[in-house]
């Protein structure tokens, strides 16, 4: 087995070797407003559940070259979000989202995504996803890189809005099957993540 100094590697390199050997990864698929009213909307892999009492998610947003993304700068300006779970229906629209656009322009009308309000905040949501989460900021901590500047915007929502298609809820429980789900791997890749298997914990 070979034993990596991580200080001997590249930004590049580190990040190659993170998104290789940590897979799945989940996807935040984020609605947020810019100050003009603009509807933006992308997908991010450094996602998880924080807790579930409150309903808390985070995502870290990586800065580009030191300035922060329009995600995190819209979210830090209006304190809301939705997170949308990215399925085998609407991936390919949110990988479409992923280009780069001017800031006036609209990523959910590129790509021919429809927009619907939120019940609790001002930011709309997607039609297109199976499960969404309406989200407030509760916590945002800037993270240093390796040379001290800020190179990651860490991201905590408390959930204060749940939403599901009917037929995937029942009894409290959520059909993986009818989700579908699908998670990032590296490069261009991802992956669904109906391949289940069971073992008892002890």
């Amino acid at each position: 087995m070979q034993s990596i100094d991580p200080s001997t590697l590249t930004e590049k390199e580190k990040y190659k070797f993170l998104i290789g050997s940590v897979i799945p990864r989940p996807i935040a698929f984020i609605t947020t407003l810019a100050e003009d009213g603009t509807l933006n909307a992308a997908p991010f892999s450094y996602f998880n559940i924080v807790s579930a009492e409150p309903a808390r998610l985070s995502v870290a947003i990586n800065r580009k070259k030191g300035q922060t993304k329009d995600t995190a700068a819209h979210i830090l300006s209006k304190k809301e979000f939705v997170i949308h779970i990215v399925d085998s229906t609407n991936v390919e629209k949110v990988n479409l989202t992923a280009e780069a656009l001017p800031r006036n322009q609209s990523e959910v009308e590129k790509v021919g995504l429809a927009a619907i309000p939120s019940v609790k905040i001002s930011v709309p949501a997607l039609l297109e996803a199976k499960v969404r989460f309406e989200c407030v900021l509760e916590h945002h901590l800037p993270l240093e890189g390796e040379t001290g500047e800020i190179g990651t915007d860490l991201i905590i929502g408390k959930v204060v809005h749940f939403h599901i298609q009917d037929d995937l809820y029942e009894n409290g429980r959520i059909d993986r099957v009818k989700l579908d789900a699908v998670g990032r791997l590296a490069g261009n890749d991802y992956t669904h993540v109906n391949n289940q298997f069971t073992l008892k914990r002890p």
